[in-house]
């Protein structure tokens, strides 16, 4: 089977690629333990070395890694040069800290010492989406490399490139062994979770891919963390800072051509203001300008994939029918490419699809409520729990507010995103587990008890 790189922006092929056979599959799975072992056994000091060098690695061939990125799945240059930035953070954030956070705890007991020390699992298989192809692969692989572990990446496939590169980088850095792409099916890919020698999984992606990979991992008794879809609440007050709020909703919903999990997707506007908001909101999608992704003019980015475009087209249409308010977009651009017109729903409701799912693409649904409240009710009337957020210049209401959101993050007058220094995840149909920060290199370790008393 051969994998395929496909330029979003002009839908040409740029090359394609051979997936592993079965023999060659099953030759590095044997190598496995071998490498978890000599990997386990490196001290925290090379393991940390190792992280500095990847950033620095990034770093310094971060045009070449945007360039990459762009031409792969198409988000914009500038984007992507920021992602890469976001990678190197990750990778000194973890060697700085990592040695803390893997000191032994010590516990209070009736022996005379306990403590509880955190130990590696041993190989960790990260099954990782095309969207941020380098930020979403380092968030799991650099906490997973500190704490001893060897990482098996499953890339997504039409990100080959991204995912050889992502090799190469680790290799570079001084851990060969320690992190390997595999270039494989879905058939192989459920080979290598049952396989005895991997011990955990890491799914980044969709909520039906997630309960495919939590149903595979747990027939087998593996710890999996899983990052899926959201459906992200942006709640409008009454007393928000319209100006602030608007130019927020426009950069969430529409950085990575809405291609987010944690983007805003959701508009919920108090009645009051909801005409003022929706004036700016549009004054700022109206200046976005689609074309080349390599070009600094261009500000909205080719969808990653054909098929990706057209069920977000379907969904806009179905939305519409049944009662959604088409404020601008909603149809292709004529380009080449795959390019979607930034689109504007307003009065959304129970029964469309731009309330029930979560729309993957540059398309931005309001829905107007009459108070606090009933927007409060509304944000959490959702199967998905990532983030939202809450636009309000009363900060005491905003917090009380952000307590009572259902979901993993929740902000109060910033853009929703994930950051080194906090922990990032789910709840219901957006997964469970979290990545970053402390949490984020726990969810892979033994957390081993031990307990000594003197004879």
């Amino acid at each position: 089977m051969n994998i395929r790189s496909v330029n979003p922006a002009t839908g040409q092929e740029i090359q394609r690629f051979p997936s592993l056979r079965e023999g060659e599959l099953r030759a590095i799975l044997e190598q496995i333990p071998e490498a978890a072992k000599a990997w386990a056994a490196e001290p925290l000091s090379t393991r940390a070395k190792c992280l500095r060098e990847a950033a620095r690695i990034l770093r310094a061939r971060a045009r070449e890694f945007a360039t990459l990125i762009t031409q792969e799945m198409g988000k914009l240059l500038t984007e992507a040069r920021s992602e890469v930035e976001k990678c190197a953070r990750v990778c000194e954030y973890y060697a700085e800290h990592g040695e803390i956070f893997l000191a032994d705890n010590p516990l209070d007991s009736d022996a005379d010492r306990s403590f509880v020390a955190f130990e590696p699992l041993g190989a960790v298989l990260a099954i990782m989406p095309w969207n941020f192809p380098f930020w979403q692969v380092f968030r799991c692989a650099a906490p997973a490399l500190m704490a001893g572990n060897i990482v098996l990446l499953k890339h997504a496939p039409n990100v080959p490139q991204c995912a050889n590169a992502l090799e190469e980088i680790w290799r570079d850095a001084g851990c060969p062994s320690a992190f390997l792409n595999l270039p494989i099916s879905v058939r192989q890919t459920e080979t290598v979770i049952g396989h005895p020698h991997v011990r955990a999984v890491s799914l980044t992606g969709s909520d039906v891919a997630g309960r495919k990979v939590a149903s595979l991992a747990g027939a087998c008794l593996k710890k999996t963390v899983l990052e899926l879809g959201g459906s992200d609440a942006f709640i409008v007050l009454e007393d928000a800072d319209l100006d602030q709020a608007a130019q927020v909703a426009l950069k969430s919903r529409f950085l990575n051509s809405g291609q987010s999990c944690i983007a805003a997707k959701r508009f919920i506007v108090v009645d009051a203001i909801a005409d003022a908001f929706l004036e700016r909101f549009k004054a700022g999608i109206a200046k976005l300008r689609a074309g080349d992704p390599m070009e600094p003019e261009t500000t909205l980015a080719p969808m990653a994939r054909e098929d990706l475009r057209q069920t977000l087209h379907v969904q806009v249409e179905n939305s519409i029918a049944r009662g959604a308010s088409l404020v601008m977009g909603g149809h292709f651009l004529e380009r080449s490419g795959w390019f979607y017109a930034p689109t504007l729903l307003d009065r959304v409701g129970p029964g469309m699809p731009a309330y029930e799912e979560e729309l993957f693409g540059p398309v931005a649904s309001v829905i107007r409520v009459r108070e606090e409240q009933e927007a409060l009710r509304i944000a959490n009337d959702s199967r998905y729990g990532l983030g939202g957020s809450v636009w309000t210049q009363d900060i005491q209401r905003g917090e009380r507010l952000a307590r009572k959101l259902a979901c993993g993050c929740a902000f109060v007058n910033g853009l929703v995103k994930s950051d080194p220094q906090l922990p990032f995840g789910g709840i219901k149909d957006s997964g469970y587990g979290r990545e970053l920060s402390l949490p984020g290199i726990q969810e892979f370790v033994n957390a081993k008890t031990v307990w000594i008393k003197s004879v």
